[in-house]
């Protein structure tokens, strides 16, 4: 128990904490995402293979949660040393860094399975008036200004903590 009250004191695992956090609630919700509308495109694709392109444009969209997440970690893992092996962080910057990772993490989570939801619908749209895929992808990018901000704030966080 000594053990675990020792590391939570330590900014290292804070640190780590951080870059799991945007990582896999990031990632989490890309691919929940992506399957949803990949479930969606299966059954259109399965009738007209023809619109595989205009699926998979929309089946991508909810996949850049994942990649913004991955950001973020790498930026955490390149600023704080882990990178070279060279950390050593503060509590306070261990924590800061795990705060940091909050908005990609949770927004990375909810808007790629919500993102998933809209590019279902698109493929629905694709499936009755293919010539209406650029109003699908529209309202799926739409989702997707979320995560921009999420990510900008998570970034500009990250580039603030003294490390």
């Amino acid at each position: 128990m000594e053990v675990v009250g020792t590391l939570l004191l330590h900014g290292n695992f804070w640190a780590y904490l951080g870059v799991a956090i945007a990582v896999a609630l990031g990632g989490a919700g890309s691919a929940k995402g992506v399957g949803i509308v990949g479930e969606a495109a299966s059954g259109v694709l399965s009738e007209d293979p023809d619109k595989f392109g205009q699926c998979l444009v929309l089946q991508a969209l909810p996949g850049t949660q994942g990649i913004y997440g991955f950001l973020i970690g790498f930026i955490i893992m390149v600023n704080s040393g882990m990178m070279s092996g060279d950390v050593d962080l503060s509590l306070g910057a261990g924590l800061a860094v795990a705060a940091a990772s909050l908005p990609i993490g949770i927004v990375g989570l909810i808007s790629g399975i919500a993102q998933g939801r809209v590019s279902a619908a698109g493929i629905r749209i694709i499936a009755a008036k293919p010539e209406q895929v650029s109003k699908a992808m529209v309202s799926a990018a739409l989702v997707e200004t979320y995560a921009i901000l999420a990510f900008l704030i998570s970034m500009l966080l990250v580039f603030n903590i003294r490390m």
